[in-house]
């Protein structure tokens, strides 16, 4: 670990108490930074033109919103994996739409389902299909291994296309798009899967990085060079991993519970979750929940956006 390259943040860039921080996603547009709190159902909203003095939450949504991306030709619309499926966010109107509910007969009783369980965390592929998983609400029921990780196409065909997941976390591709990434943060692996892009298929899976120690890897960013920046939530770090599954850096953040990175630019902004165990690790608390940014050097994949062809 000699050449393990470093960077270490000292305080956040916007101080907040998110119950649980996820899915930063940069809205390049507008050049502004959108990211969740699943625990307290609030959306966040900063103007990086402006700064940390532009935040804004729209608070009190109905359903906790797990993920996000952009939809393809659409500046007023995103998507969403929400507590009962996808869904869409009107940006004017702050109207929130089911598009597609993911539980169905097949399921038993789908009220109790519904119930019990909620998106945490997605992407979208090249071929604009959104994936996102669904994993026990931790409100309703502690996690098991009843999560499945969704495909939704742009006709609005779903598809399961892993189950027994406990909890779904950091998905993306490799830069020759041939691999698929996917994290089940209890396990603490990222598992790799060869990837078809014409057909969507998901195959061979095989371990790719292991979390030490106990710590869960949590969402993560690929950058420009296929390395993935995953979130070691428990651990208080960030870490670059190489293609071929090494660490070769690491972002240390003062708190022990970071969730997600996203890239802007060769920055990195990276939200947090409240403390569990505040007792056992005070100086975790004080900036728990909290937005942190650093600049490390290289940028990220730009990311595609949902090829929603169904009408609207």
């Amino acid at each position: 670990m000699a050449d393990l390259k470093q960077w270490t943040i000292n305080e956040p860039y916007l101080q907040l108490d998110c119950g649980l921080g996820e899915a930063p996603f940069y809205e390049s547009a507008t050049h502004t930074l959108r990211f969740v709190d699943i625990v307290k159902q609030k959306l966040h909203f900063v103007d990086l033109n402006k700064g940390p003095q532009s935040h804004k939450v729209l608070a009190d949504l109905e359903h906790a919103i797990g993920t996000t991306a952009d939809i393809e030709g659409s500046n007023d619309e995103f998507i969403a994996g929400a507590k009962h499926g996808f869904g869409i966010y009107n940006r004017k109107s702050g109207g929130f739409r089911y598009i597609k509910r993911v539980w169905d007969e097949r399921d038993g009783d789908v009220a109790s389902k519904e119930e019990r369980m909620r998106f945490n965390d997605g992407a979208v592929d090249s071929r604009g299909r959104y994936w996102a998983g669904q994993m026990n609400d931790p409100k309703v029921k502690k996690p098991t291994d009843e999560g499945v990780l969704f495909r939704l196409d742009p006709d609005l065909t779903l598809h399961r296309m892993i189950k027994k997941v406990s909890i779904p976390n950091g998905i993306g591709w490799s830069a020759d798009d041939k691999t698929m990434y996917f994290t089940d943060s209890p396990s603490g692996n990222i598992y790799a899967y060869d990837f078809d892009a014409e057909s969507g298929s998901i195959s061979n899976r095989r371990v790719f990085f292991h979390a030490e120690d106990g710590i869960e890897p949590d969402g993560f960013a690929i950058d420009e060079h296929g390395y993935i920046w995953t979130a070691q939530f428990g651990g208080g770090k960030v870490l670059r991993v190489s293609p071929d599954g090494k660490v070769v850096g690491q972002v240390n953040v003062p708190t022990r519970c970071p969730t997600c990175p996203g890239f802007v630019g060769d920055e990195l902004f990276i939200t947090s979750a409240a403390e569990e165990e505040p007792d056992k690790y005070p100086n975790s608390v004080r900036y728990a929940g909290s937005l942190f940014r650093v600049k490390v050097g290289v940028k990220g994949q730009k990311p595609h956006s949902f090829k929603y062809q169904a009408s609207r």
